[in-house]
């Protein structure tokens, strides 16, 4: 992959209340950094990042990787009470027949007997909201998830949803780093009451060649992964996601969400103009994103 050179310039039923609550209290409580999973294909990485203090474990039916996450909880010893497990059900798996046992064979994957969170992963596909939004209120109902969570959709999508759910949306999971930022979806959480879960926070590894950030890291003695940490971790409600193996850097990203960036450097990375997208509408296609 070439690589992305920014070169600093910058610019100067419910309608929206949250069912039987206020919109300041969230649904659910999540950690300012989870795990996120794709492509960890050995249970190693999610016991390390439970050992050293990981309570958001976060993958999906796509990454064919469910039952190693839950071979990792386990061998982990952690209290599953203290987990939060999320998962995600693929475009093939939203008609309204699909998404029961679908969910169940996740669960039944991950070793647990209820999910914390289920996404639908992109409203492609089989997505209909009016089949897929009721049989996720259903799972609900059933005990098979605790919460539902919507990702990578628009405003206009999540509007619609939340005409047609009866239980409230926990969570929004979107790209989120210094090339790819949409403030309006986060002010519309901030708005109504869900969490923003911010996935690709490192930009797919290309933090590093963010000129910007990299002279905020400098500035700061720390890396441009820590400073784009940071930053995302500043945007309430904002909780990220980033992949990581080794214990060092497992270590290093729980840390960098207590960096704490001035106004002025926020405002730096916030202006940068450049858009990258790494995981765009069209991958919703694609069974590897």
């Amino acid at each position: 992959m070439s690589p992305l050179r920014y070169n600093g310039q910058l610019t100067n039923r419910n309608r929206w209340a949250i069912k039987a609550q206020s919109l300041t209290h969230y649904p659910m409580e999540l950690p300012h950094v989870g795990l996120g999973t794709m492509g960890i294909k050995n249970p190693d990485p999610v016991t390390t990042a439970l050992e050293v203090g990981y309570r958001h474990l976060d993958t999906a039916r796509i990454y064919d990787n469910e039952s190693i996450v839950g071979d990792g909880i386990a061998r982990s010893g952690v209290d599953r009470q203290e987990i939060v497990i999320a998962t995600k059900l693929w475009t093939d798996s939203l008609n309204q027949e699909h998404v029961e046992p679908t969910a169940r064979e996740s669960a039944t994957s991950l070793g647990v007997d209820q999910l914390d969170l289920l996404y639908v992963h992109r409203p492609r596909g089989e997505y209909s909201p009016e089949e897929t939004l009721p049989a996720l209120d259903r799972l609900v109902e059933r005990g098979i998830t605790a919460h539902i969570g919507l990702s990578n959709f628009t405003i206009e999508e999540l509007e619609r949803a939340h005409e047609i759910l009866v239980h409230s949306i926990a969570a929004h999971q979107i790209e989120l780093h210094p090339l790819m930022y949409k403030p309006e979806l986060i002010e519309h959480a901030r708005k109504h009451g869900y969490t923003v879960v911010g996935y690709s926070p490192l930009a797919s590894g290309h933090v590093s060649e963010i000129d910007p950030v990299v002279r905020i890291a400098e500035s700061h003695q720390t890396t441009p992964e820590a400073v784009a940490i940071a930053w995302a971790a500043s945007k309430q409600p904002v909780v990220i996601i980033p992949k990581a193996s080794h214990r060092e850097h497992l270590r290093a990203n729980l840390a960098a969400s207590r960096l704490e960036l001035d106004a002025q450097e926020l405002a730096v990375i916030d202006s940068i103009e450049r858009t990258h997208e790494f995981y765009p509408e069209w991958l919703g296609s694609s069974p590897r994103t």
